[in-house]
């Protein structure tokens, strides 16, 4: 592996101060999105203040034009707000940050899942997953096969690992494509229509999937126009011309509350792992850091 070169301030020491609460994973603060054309100006976001917690499994619904795609753009730092704060684990991701810092970020503490997939078409499923531990420079060269091939275990596709995608069905794209964007082990995960293109049976596999991740203390955030989805979620979302115009619980469900208010244990810490998620244990500690999770010789660089 190459010399490290000299280290620089991580981005995610940028920007703590922004956090309202050490419980939230996202956190925004007076979200506004105006685009420029040709006709004038058009407000997509009209000051959205929301926060989400780590362990939530959280559903967004709206009707096309509602402002769904536009708010997830804001919170993959795929665009920027006109105005306003967003607040992702407790990195403030647009005051004072680089694109280059951001895009790092990015391959490094969040997984976004595609509703089309968006795999290599030439790399087989393993090697799809390996690249994103390649680009963002997590883990040891020598362990990314090995926690690849986990992950495919994880979503029941070791037996495909070594196939390319045209030659698996549509939902174990989706499948495979979840757990490339596990490979880095972000605590946050975006998930834009994933079983939008998907039968029933596939679409179940994968909602079962994250209500087990978020067990294990990831935050899943998913946008549906399946209303029958929104109650395998704690949490439902409503978004209308830019407004979030709708915020409901799962009653009863600690996940959907920070720990100052939660009756009972933290379910957060991932101390108890889902017997799916026990494929990748010797892999997989939600302790860590991204930081402490890169290569021994790359820590401490951007």
């Amino acid at each position: 592996m190459n010399t490290p070169r000299a280290s620089r301030k991580p981005v995610v020491e940028l920007a703590q101060h922004g956090m309202s609460s050490p419980e939230a994973m996202i956190d925004m603060h007076g979200i506004v999105k105006t685009f420029k054309s040709a006709a004038g100006e058009v407000t997509v976001l009209k000051g959205i203040d929301l926060t989400i917690y780590r362990g939530e499994f959280v559903s967004l619904v709206g009707k096309s034009g509602s402002g769904k795609s536009t708010l997830l753009n804001m919170i993959t730092g795929i665009d920027h707000p006109t105005q306003g704060r967003m607040v992702i684990g407790g990195t403030d991701i647009y005051t004072s940050v680089t694109e280059s810092q951001r895009s790092r970020w990015r391959g490094r503490n969040l997984g976004i899942v595609f509703q089309f997939f968006q795999l290599l078409p030439m790399l087989t499923l393993l090697e799809n997953v390996m690249l994103s531990m390649d680009f963002a420079e997590m883990y040891d060269f020598e362990e990314r096969p090995e926690r690849a091939m986990a992950l495919l275990k994880l979503v029941g596709l070791e037996a495909f690992a070594n196939k390319l995608p045209a030659l698996v069905s549509t939902g174990q794209q989706q499948l495979a494509a979840i757990a490339r964007a596990l490979a880095c082990d972000p605590p946050l995960l975006v998930a834009d229509e994933p079983t939008g293109n998907l039968d029933s049976k596939s679409a179940n596999a994968i909602i079962d999937l994250f209500e087990e991740l978020a067990r294990a203390g990831k935050t899943v955030l998913m946008v549906t126009h399946d209303p029958s989805l929104t109650s395998r979620t704690t949490r439902n979302l409503t978004i209308a011309d830019g407004w979030i115009v709708g915020d409901s619980r799962k009653e009863n469900d600690d996940r959907s509350l920070p720990e100052s208010e939660a009756t009972g244990a933290d379910s957060t810490s991932g101390a108890n792992v889902p017997p799916a998620m026990e494929g990748i244990a010797s892999h997989w500690d939600a302790s860590q850091t991204p930081g402490e999770r890169l290569p021994h010789n790359e820590r401490g660089r951007l």
